[in-house]
């Protein structure tokens, strides 16, 4: 995962308008998402931004932009972290980004997700790991969702589970139940097959470690057309 910071020479590139939500997000206020956005998303964002607050209270967020689509839109890459206590066990979070914006008069109008990753995990034990989840796949096709400790495992027990979230868990406040099973072979492997219709699978994964647990988050988009895997273009 990368994480957060952004050099000086970055931070010069920054748009105003981008600089200013950046600002605005890291502010210890809740921001006015009005000035930003359009009132079809602000009400939303602004109730996700609330609960992720509520969960990390030092969250941080970091905002780039490098490049147009074709269509005009906006490249907007968004990295964010923060820390939590759970249990008397501290965790650090870590996630990114990347969405495609129609701005229009300084107000963000509307957005399309395009990437996201996150992991959540115990500070002082950060298990490496290696997540090969494609970003984006075609209807009905079948595909690999692989998740690897880049370390071996030893004699450790190792225990993993995973779920299709629906979008009303994705994006709302009650933790989806994971059940786990025990590990073998260095990682958690399972071929899946995409849903017939474009649009979005987002999956999570709980994977529970004698030094730690870790949780991933990991969106794949699911489109129609052989161009529409990769959205850099």
């Amino acid at each position: 995962m990368v994480l957060l910071g952004v050099n000086p020479s970055q931070a010069q590139k920054k748009s105003t308008f981008l600089a200013n939500l950046e600002q605005a997000l890291n502010h210890p206020s809740e921001p006015e998402f009005s000035n930003f956005f359009g009132s079809q998303l602000s009400s939303e964002l602004a109730l996700r931004y609330s609960r992720l607050r509520t969960r990390f209270p030092d969250v941080r967020w970091s905002l780039e932009s490098s490049r147009k689509l074709k269509d005009g839109r906006l490249v907007l890459e968004i990295l964010i972290n923060g820390n939590t206590q759970s249990r008397e066990q501290n965790y650090t979070f870590e996630s990114r980004q990347i969405v495609a914006l129609r701005i229009l008069n300084q107000k963000i109008l509307d957005q399309e997700l395009l990437f996201e990753e996150s992991i959540l995990r115990r500070k002082d034990e950060l298990i490496p790991i290696t997540l090969q989840i494609p970003d984006s796949v075609l209807t009905g096709s079948r595909y690999d969702v692989d998740v690897l400790f880049d370390n071996p495992l030893g004699d450790a027990i190792v225990a993993a589970g995973m779920i299709d979230l629906t979008s009303e868990q994705v994006y709302g406040d009650n933790q989806p139940e994971i059940l786990l099973a025990p590990m073998h072979g260095g990682g958690l492997f399972k071929s899946v097959i995409a849903p017939l219709k474009p649009g979005k699978q987002t999956w999570a994964i709980l994977l529970a470690h004698t030094d730690g647990i870790i949780s991933v988050t990991k969106m794949v988009r699911v489109v129609s057309k052989e161009e529409d895997l990769v959205y850099k273009k």
